[in-house]
């Protein structure tokens, strides 16, 4: 039976972030998740059991108090967080869309790179210190394969937050890899999501033929690359980005 872990998941109401969720709640860890909706809370309470309890905090990640909210609910909860999984993100759409480059206002790019970069960076220097101090810590950020390569239905505010985000992963894994805390990312490509679902059906039929595998990924494949890299079997691995795709991009 592994270590109980505390474990703070954020977008963990639906999608690859729930899929998550449910993978540590197998493997019996305490787990709070932190979503704008205000269905994590039923998610929550679905997700429990005696043994792993689940939490829920509504919170809108691109508000920096809220954020921290988050990060001290945690300490309340379990006393600190020994896994963190970043997995909210955001990207700004116009009639479900990407919006262009020159049309990107800077709110909106303000916007996601709070959530998709801030947000993350802020938790990260919440919850290290208490890693720091327990000797352990793990660090999941997902990213994208936007943030990898070029992706036309990506906008650019998106692709850039996710390319940050993965140089921000490096960045905190050589500084607190003495600690014994590993930060890596997953960069998914195109997973079967209710917002991947909104994409017209030849939208979705020509990003399915352009991958070796001929088919979409699912949540649970995500989560599994996650709960690995949060695992104390990869406590040798740190600073890398894991791309689950398919084979559409090998970099």
């Amino acid at each position: 039976m592994p270590t109980q872990r505390s474990v703070l998941v954020t977008g963990g109401a639906a999608g690859i972030g729930l899929a998550i969720a449910r993978g540590f709640v197998a493997l019996g860890h305490r787990v709070l998740l932190a979503d704008v909706s205000e269905s994590v809370r039923a998610v929550a309470d679905r997700l429990s059991t005696p043994d792993a309890p689940v939490h829920a905090q509504v919170a809108d990640i691109g508000d920096e108090a809220q954020v921290l909210g988050v990060a001290r609910r945690a300490g309340e909860l379990f006393g600190g967080c020994d896994i963190l999984v970043n997995c909210a993100g955001m990207s700004s759409k116009r009639n479900g869309q990407p919006v262009p480059p020159t049309e990107v206002t800077m709110a909106d790019w303000e916007r996601v790179l709070r959530v998709n970069l801030t947000a993350p960076f802020l938790l990260s220097r919440e919850l290290i210190p208490g890693m720091r101090q327990r000797g352990f810590g793990r660090i999941v950020n997902i990213a994208s394969r936007a943030g990898r390569t070029f992706v036309a239905p990506a906008g650019a505010d998106y692709a850039a937050s996710k390319a940050a985000l993965i140089g921000l992963t490096r960045h905190l894994a050589g500084t607190y890899a003495p600690d014994g805390i590993t930060v890596n990312c997953v960069a998914p490509g195109r997973i079967e999501t209710a917002l991947s679902s909104l994409s017209s059906p030849e939208v979705i039929a020509a990003a399915t033929r352009a991958i070796p595998m001929r088919r979409l990924g699912d949540t649970d494949e995500v989560a599994a690359a996650v709960l690995f890299l949060a695992s104390e079997q990869a406590s040798y691995v740190t600073g890398t980005c894991v791309d689950v795709n398919g084979g559409v991009f090998m970099g």
